[in-house]
């Protein structure tokens, strides 16, 4: 993953070399009589080679050497030793008397000292005269490359800068339109894509992001279908209601006590579907930590207490002895309890319902079959919408049973699907990840 604190720190520290070299460029640049004396052709070895030379006691090729300086340059040059005597060719008179003439005017020459030690510690001092049209043209030559490197400097600085700020500001900046798309309720999954394929903090911010954006513009959408599903369902006993209170009203002692029950049952009825609402809202909001679940202990207490309401069915269990799982039980509950009963809506008491339970490859799976009339292939994939209830079918029921069993499902980060049994009858399977 390429950080973008490896960017910034890279970014910096090559600010700080860039600096680095500037600086030691500048103060080069500024040091002149240093700057000559390493980079003049002339000058960068001639000291070195004519201490070589005198060392050597050859006097006559280290005095010819001076004077090819001389000849190629037009360099003239003086070397004393310690006591003052002059080695090399003396500075011509002319040269003297003219610098002694013009004083502190400008001469047409620069004069530059150097002082060397020889490998027996004597000291030996270098004086050049340097023509003014000598140095001229040796530094339009050589004097554009430190020019030339303080420019490239700066441009590199310059570039790696504003690749810095751009892919910093940038995927800011697309952020920033997210999230007011968000407070629009416009948000699109894809706006944050290709964002979120970079391989740094940003694009891992991008990527957190544009899940949120999905998850909260499913809520969104979920509440608003909700609201209208809702809407619709609470119409019909309403009206129920209202039509049984008037007549209520207009008729005698007799007939409001025979509509009595029927005002009951309808309000039951209401009382049940707003209740069957507030619990799939429920699903949606966050949950405390998860818990470990007894699969077998609340499997047979969910046994129990559906023989209670039915108590000619039959339920058996497979595969439950041991089984753990970690989860919300309430909601894990409810979708077990739900699936129970609509399969004991259906099940004919001659044959058994079953619960099987296997564990594979990180892998729950509870299937609950039973052996009733199963459900049309047409209606299969609706199973599990809100409000959805199989036409033609005279079991009653709001349509909200199995949408919190699948709700419930998918909060535990698993599928609930729905078939037809080959060997007849209908078949809930729920798979849930198993995590360590």
């Amino acid at each position: 993953m390429r950080s973008l604190f490896w960017r910034v720190l890279g970014a910096f520290w090559l600010a700080l070399i860039v600096t680095g070299a500037l600086t030691y460029l500048l103060v080069r640049m500024f040091n002149q009589d240093d700057w000559i004396l390493n980079h003049h052709p002339s000058l960068k070895n001639f000291a070195s080679t004519w201490m070589q030379l005198h060392e050597s006691g050859d006097q006559q090729q280290a005095q010819r050497y001076l004077q090819q300086q001389k000849q190629h340059y037009r360099i003239e040059t003086q070397i004393l030793d310690e006591t003052g005597l002059s080695l090399g060719r003396d500075i011509s008179p002319r040269s003297a008397e003219l610098e002694a003439k013009r004083g502190m005017h400008r001469l047409p020459w620069r004069r530059i000292t150097q002082e060397l030690t020889d490998s027996n510690g004597l000291s030996y001092l270098f004086i050049y005269r340097i023509p003014n049209g000598e140095l001229g043209a040796w530094q339009r030559s050589d004097g554009l490359r430190p020019i030339s490197a303080l420019a490239i400097a700066l441009s590199v600085l310059t570039l790696m800068s504003l690749l810095l700020t751009i892919s910093i500001t940038r995927p800011i900046n697309r952020l920033r339109h997210a999230v007011h798309d968000l407070g629009q309720t416009s948000y699109q999954h894809h706006q944050l894509a290709k964002l979120a394929t970079r391989r740094d903090e940003l694009g891992a911010l991008a990527a957190d992001f544009n899940h949120m954006g999905q998850r909260l513009q499913g809520l969104i959408s979920s509440q608003r279908q909700l609201l209208r599903d809702v809407s619709h369902e609470l119409r019909s006993p309403l009206a129920r209601l209202q039509i049984a209170l008037a007549l209520a009203e207009r008729g005698s002692k007799e007939e409001q006590k025979a509509l009595w029950p029927r005002l009951q049952l309808e309000c039951q009825r209401l009382d049940g579907l707003i209740n069957e609402i507030l619990t799939l809202a429920r699903l949606d909001q966050q949950q405390a930590a998860k818990q470990p679940i007894d699969i077998e202990s609340l499997l047979n207490k969910l046994r129990d207490d559906a023989l209670l309401l039915h108590p000619k069915q039959s339920i058996t269990i497979n595969g439950a002895n041991n089984c753990f799982y970690s989860g919300w039980p309430e909601s894990f509950q409810r979708a077990i309890d739900n699936l129970l009963r609509n399969a004991l809506r259906f099940n004919p008491a001659t044959q058994p319902i079953h619960i099987d339970i296997q564990q594979h490859a990180q892998i729950l799976t509870i299937s609950i079959r039973d052996h009733g009339p199963g459900v049309s292939q047409q209606w299969l994939d609706k199973l599990g919408e809100t409000f959805f209830r199989v036409p033609n079918q005279a079991q009653p029921g709001y349509g909200l049973g199995l949408t919190i069993a699948k709700r419930a499902v998918q909060q535990h980060g698993g599928q609930l699907r729905f078939s037809n049994h080959p060997q007849g009858g209908f078949i809930a399977t729920l798979q849930l990840p198993i995590v360590d």
